[in-house]
Formats: structure tokens, C-alpha cells, sequence
């Protein structure tokens, strides 16, 4: 497995080592030992899988206290551009973001520790989508940012004309208007 450092301290790429022969493939999406060599220590408590379609895009979500949320989220089949949103208070890369090409083909996974916002545009016909989360969802904690905000600047890689996203996640807050996640909570 290599796990790749990126430009925001704490998000990691993590590339599985694939077998691969005329019969198809085999890789380790999860090792424990290998995780907790790389820092990533969490027990996790829920995965989640999600379909969508060319266009979707989903978030930018993430979950306010004491439902915080670090996630390892990969692509079964197809393509996302997957990103993270640093929203730690006081954090040196605090409204920087990290984006990922993920997809079936690639089997890379992306960490993204507690303090980040997260989101995906799907780039594909249709793609798969899985994650492993640290904490329960609960609807009441759940939290958002505008997905387009000009402050952040994060190109989905989708025409605007295709985009595809619910209600709720174009009536997101800027993120000027967001409270900053603190560690304690």
C-alpha cells in the first residue's frame, strides 16, 4: 500500500497494491496495520455506498459535534473528482481544498480527517461510491457548504449546464457564513 502525503497536513491518498490476471483483480481496500502505520487510527462505525449518475454532484457536507465525521471514501466503478474542505479553525490551510480523481480503474482511496468538509462530482456515466465514516450519521448534526462558493474556488470538472445536485446542497451557506470545526469538539 502507498500512502501519499498531500498539500493539507492529515488528508492522505492511499494506493492499494493490485493483483491483477486474466481472471480480474484482488487488493486490500482496508488493513489495519497498514492504516495505523500511516497515522490513521480510527475505529469506524458505518459504511456507506451511494450510485449517481454523470453530473451529480454531492455536498459540500460535513457534520457538526459531537457527529463529527473522518472518512476513507474510494470508487467502486466509474470516475468522481472527489474533494475536501479544510474548515479547522485556526488551520494554516483553513478554506484550502484537496481534489482527487478517484475511480474503479485508479482503486485509489482518499482519508479525510475529522475538520473537513467533503463533496463529489461524478465524472463518469455513472459511478459507485464508497466510504468508511468514524461516527454515525445523524441528520440533526449534518452541515454544508455552498458547492460553487467563489471563495473556494474548486473546479468540478463538470459544465455547469450538467451539473446535478438536490435541493438541499444548492441552499448551502458561503463559507464565510460557516463555524469553523474545533478540535475539542
Amino acid at each position: 500500500m502507498n500512502i501519499i502525503k498531500t498539500e493539507i497536513p492529515g488528508v492522505l491518498i492511499i494506493e492499494p497494491k493490485v493483483f491483477g490476471d486474466a481472471r480480474g483483480y484482488f487488493f486490500e481496500s482496508w488493513n489495519q496495520a497498514a492504516f495505523e502505520a500511516a497515522g490513521i487510527t480510527n475505529t469506524w462505525v458505518q459504511d456507506n455506498e451511494s450510485k449517481s449518475s454523470f453530473g451529480v454532484l454531492r455536498g459540500l457536507h460535513y457534520q457538526a459535534a459531537p457527529y463529527t465525521q473522518a472518512k476513507i471514501v474510494r470508487v467502486i466503478s466509474g470516475a468522481v473528482l472527489d474533494v475536501a474542505v479544510d474548515i479547522r479553525k485556526g488551520s494554516p490551510t483553513y478554506g484550502k481544498h484537496i481534489s482527487v480523481e478517484l475511480s474503479g480503474e485508479n482503486k485509489r482511496q482518499l482519508y479525510i480527517p475529522r475538520g473537513f468538509a467533503h463533496g463529489f462530482a461524478v465524472l463518469s456515466d455513472e459511478a459507485v461510491f464508497a466510504y468508511k465514516c468514524d461516527n454515525v450519521y445523524m441528520p440533526s448534526s449534518e452541515r454544508g457548504i455552498m458547492f460553487n462558493d467563489p471563495a473556494l474556488g474548486i473546479d468540478w470538472r463538470v459544465n455547469p449546464a450538467r451539473w446535478n445536485l438536490s435541493e438541499k446542497d444548492k441552499k448551502h451557506p458561503l463559507f464565510a457564513d460557516i463555524t469553523p470545526w474545533e478540535e475539542a469538539q
